[in-house]
This record gives structure tokens, C-alpha cells and sequence, in this order.
């Protein structure tokens, strides 16, 4: 009796746990020499910005006479100056229609390219896409000439619809690459179900490829709307007038206006560049979980 009872709870004795591996040991830091690197760069890196955004807070004299310390005292006139500025509210609502526009093209003709190309066999489906992949290696600042002339034919020189044309056709391979790898992931049973129910291609593409893709999607929108906002060469050459001129244009020609008010110049840098900074910031993990995604497909 006393045999079959050491047995039975033998055999219902709870198995032993694996350690977990917390605790167990000490927690192991990588070489100090990588993190000195890895802060390098991001001094590097916010540096810069820093100093700008704080050297709007100051004043001329201060900025000479101290051109590293904090401001003492704190000016906020200079930002209210820009702010009350019609020329800055004009260049911001060019800078969003430019930028609003060209990541909108980018997205929607991006997306339909990359489900043609990942999903649909045809002949010259990878020189297509091989065509898309080289594009990355032509920069705009390689066809600034060529691109001009081609815009100045259709008409479109000081134009906001001559930046966002050719930033559309830019922006395609960067979305291309990184969409058609989540679109190719998407099992081919979802479609021949959906296919079974009734639903056709267009119907397939609007309500399962666009919600499946998305993390994707939202990252080729934000990086479009980045490279919109900050692009400066391409409206330098097609906008003439002060009227249409984005961010990036009127920091340059405030720049030279107030060349001597280096501390209000700072203010309206700061100004121009913050959306970009502030959407990038709030968005980091949608582009860093979407390119992880284009990866592993």
C-alpha cells in the first residue's frame, strides 16, 4: 500500500522548471568601446539640431559672445516674430500640399505596381521589377537637368505640380522594394477563398491586400512624406516665385534676407524643420516593424 502510494505521487510530482535564465547569473554588457561609438553618433547626430533649436531662444549678442552656452535669459520673441509671419504660413501650407500630394501618388501607385508585380506572373515581370531596383542607384540629383527640361516642356516651371510630379516618380522604387516582399507573404489560399466567395481583383485588393500590407504602406508614406518635406533642389529649380516656395526655399532666401540676424534665422530654420522631426519621431517603430517585415518576406 505504501509502495503504490510513493508511486502515484511519484508520478504526479511537478516536473522541474528550466531556469528562466533571470537572476541565474550576472547580466552581461556589451564592450563599453560600443556604446562610446553608438553615443558618438547620436551626439553627432542631435547635436546640430539642438543648437539650432536652442539659438532661436537667444539673441545676437549672446550667440557671439557665447556661441555654446544656454540662452540666459530665454528669448521667445524670435519664434513669435516667424510665427506671425504670413510668408512662413504660405511656404508651410506649399511645404504640406507638396508633401500631402506626393506621399498620397507614392502610396496609391506604388502599392498597385507592387500587387501586379508580387502577385500576377507575366513576361517581363522581373525586368519590371529590376527596373524599379536600379532606379535606387539614380538619384534626382543625377537627372536635375534633363528632369528641368522635361518639366519646363509640359509647362509646369513654377508650379507646385512640377516638385510633385517627379517626386512621385522618385519615390516608386524605394515603395516598390519594400512593399512587394508583404504582398508576396500574403497566402495564395486567402485569394482563392476570397475568389470562391465572389469577391473579384479589385475587390481582393481593397479589402485584404491594403489592410494585410499595412505596415508597409504606412511606412513608404512616412519616409515619402520626409524626403517631400525636406526635398530642396527640385523646387530650387522649378519655383520662381516667392509665392510658391516651400520650407526648405524660404529658409535659404530668409537666410540671405536676415543674414545678420543669425538668431532669428535660427528660430525660422527650427520652424521649418520641425513637422518632419516630429512625424519621424512619432512614426520610428511603424518604419523600423515595416522594413522588418519587408525583410522577412
Amino acid at each position: 500500500m505504501s509502495a503504490t502510494t510513493t508511486t502515484s505521487r511519484t508520478s504526479f510530482a511537478p516536473e522541474p522548471k528550466a531556469p528562466t535564465g533571470r537572476g541565474d547569473g550576472p547580466q552581461k554588457w556589451g564592450s563599453p568601446v560600443t556604446y562610446f561609438i553608438a553615443l558618438l553618433f547620436v551626439g553627432v547626430c542631435i547635436a546640430p539640431v539642438l543648437y539650432i533649436v536652442l539659438g532661436g531662444f537667444r539673441t545676437n549678442a549672446q550667440i557671439t559672445t557665447e556661441p555654446a552656452a544656454l540662452p540666459r535669459p530665454w528669448v521667445v520673441g524670435n519664434y513669435l516674430d516667424i510665427l506671425k509671419s504670413t510668408v512662413f504660413w504660405g511656404q508651410f501650407a506649399n511645404s504640406l500640399i507638396v508633401a500631402i500630394t506626393s506621399t498620397v501618388g507614392i502610396v496609391a501607385l506604388g502599392l498597385m505596381v507592387s500587387f501586379v508585380i508580387a502577385r500576377y506572373d507575366f513576361r517581363l515581370k522581373g525586368a519590371m521589377y529590376s527596373l524599379f531596383a536600379a532606379g535606387l542607384m539614380f538619384p534626382m540629383v543625377i537627372a536635375i537637368t534633363p528632369l528641368y527640361l522635361v518639366i519646363k516642356d509640359l509647362g509646369l516651371v513654377d508650379n507646385l505640380l512640377g516638385v510633385i510630379v517627379p517626386q512621385i516618380a522618385f519615390g516608386l522604387p524605394t515603395t516598390v522594394i519594400i512593399l512587394v516582399p508583404f504582398l508576396r507573404a500574403i497566402p495564395n489560399e486567402i485569394e482563392e477563398a476570397a475568389a470562391i466567395d465572389g469577391m473579384g481583383r479589385l475587390g481582393f485588393f481593397f479589402r485584404m491586400v491594403v489592410p494585410l500590407s499595412l505596415p508597409g504602406v504606412v511606412t513608404v508614406g512616412i519616409l515619402g512624406f520626409v524626403g517631400s518635406w525636406n526635398n530642396y533642389l527640385l523646387p530650387l529649380y522649378v519655383l520662381n516665385s516667392q509665392a510658391n516656395h516651400t520650407l526648405p526655399l524660404g529658409v535659404q532666401v530668409f537666410s540671405s534676407q536676415y543674414s545678420t540676424d543669425t538668431a532669428k534665422v535660427l528660430a525660422f530654420t527650427s520652424l521649418a524643420m520641425l513637422p518632419a522631426l516630429v512625424f519621424f519621431s512619432v512614426f520610428e517603430k511603424r518604419i523600423v516593424g515595416g522594413l522588418t517585415g519587408a525583410v522577412k518576406g
